[in-house]
């Protein structure tokens, strides 16, 4: 209808929903949300007053595109020396464990190559 209104039948009319439009920063935190461990994507949904199945759509366009990685941040934590280091060998540090949700791990150090990592992450992701 032309006068902003959406005919229901039985002659009632409600306010046609307009399209929104989602900022690159909205889809990231919503899809980022979305991926947090026990959390239902319809709940996430239904608090961003959206449709699900929208939701869905990002996450597989996030994963398709390398876009997004889920990350979890977990407290600063001393890794142990190797088992092969002297007894005054001191822990690492600077170091990075990447925790895949297949279960794999990937660990660098502070000195890695950020597109480098970027482009194994992608390819993992890929498997």
């Amino acid at each position: 209808m032309s006068d902003g209104l959406e005919k229901l039948g039985s002659g009632q009319a409600r306010p046609a929903r307009q399209r929104r439009r989602w900022s690159e920063a909205e889809k990231r935190r919503i899809v980022a949300e979305s991926y947090q461990a026990g959390v239902s994507v319809s709940l996430v949904a239904r608090r961003n007053d959206m449709n699900a199945n929208l939701l869905f759509t990002w996450r597989r366009q996030y994963r398709e595109r390398g876009g997004f990685v889920p990350v979890i941040v977990e407290p600063d934590r001393m890794l142990p020396p190797p088992p092969d280091a002297g007894r005054d060998a001191m822990p690492a540090t600077g170091r990075m464990e990447i925790a895949l949700s297949d279960g794999s791990r990937v660990i660098v150090d502070r000195e890695v190559d950020g597109a480098a990592l970027g482009r194994v992450l992608l390819a993992l992701a890929r498997r």
